[in-house]
């Protein structure tokens, strides 16, 4: 009887042990957490070039991908690339089933509320994508139309931010990414999308597809990292490790290697 009881003792002691050594680690936060489990989960949407999606070989890859890896090197922790829903990005992120959002997250005003961001990094623009063989050549002939978005996107919210434009529009539709958007405005589902400037340049340079951007755009914007509020510390340490990167050429060099120039603003 004394042998089952000194056993289910040191049973309940190692138990205690494991629990209270879990929830250390669970109330870790910001770089500590990182250290801690030595990953970095990156949050995506793997379809959004070319900042992060999949190649030919299903492998992710993209600038914002580049950018990741070199700052988990410098980190010291393992870059883990997660695609999700990005209309349910926010809650991915406080779920800590990731560690951020990065992929061309556009820095606004409502998301600075609600999280803690890496200083910009690069500068974009919601621009408006139409056929060529479209008549609509500035945003006033969009007035009736039909217009494509990403849910969940800046891109809705730009629509939403404009009121000018949004009151003359005949109507928004959602899509689960943006390639799908420029499908639908293929085969004449809707007359035009609204999306990111180099995600537009990126997709229309790629496919070959028979687009064209509007010289007006929406909306000014800028790029940038985003992380739970708890987690302001990663958020400056990646923010200082860019601004090393440009420093020392290798935001140039990434850059470079995607767009053909540099193009960050970090750092300058």
């Amino acid at each position: 009887m004394k042998k089952t009881i000194t056993i289910i003792m040191i049973i309940l002691a190692a138990f205690a042990v494991f629990a209270g050594g879990s929830k250390e680690k669970t109330d870790l936060t910001g770089v500590a957490y990182i250290k801690s489990k030595g990953t970095f989960i990156l949050g995506l949407d793997d379809s959004f070039p070319p900042m992060g999606y999949r190649d030919e070989n299903n492998e992710i890859v993209g600038f914002d991908i580049d950018v990741a890896k070199e700052v988990c090197k410098r980190l010291g922790v393992e870059l883990v690339c997660q695609p999700i829903d990005w209309n349910a990005k926010e809650q991915e992120l406080s779920l800590k089933q990731i560690d951020c959002i990065w992929n061309g997250f556009t820095i606004t005003e409502e998301r600075k509320q609600a999280m803690a961001f890496t200083d910009a990094y690069v500068e974009n623009a919601q621009v408006v994508i139409v056929k060529n063989s479209s008549p609509v050549t500035k945003l006033s002939d969009l007035a009736g139309k039909k217009i494509g978005v990403q849910a969940g996107s800046s891109s809705a919210e730009a629509i939403a931010d404009t009121p000018e434009f949004a009151s003359i529009i005949g109507s928004t539709v959602e899509f689960k990414d943006n390639l799908t958007a420029l499908m639908d405005l293929e085969i004449g589902g809707c007359d035009a999308v609204v999306m990111d400037l180099m995600v537009a340049n990126f997709a229309i340079q790629e496919s070959g597809k028979d687009f064209r951007i509007l010289s007006e755009t929406l909306a000014a914007e800028e790029y940038g990292v985003g992380f739970r509020t708890a987690d302001k510390d990663l958020a400056d340490k990646v923010t200082s490790l860019m601004k090393d990167m440009a420093k020392d050429g290798t935001m140039a060099e990434i850059s470079t290697k995607w767009f053909g120039a540099d193009i960050t603003t970090i750092g300058k």
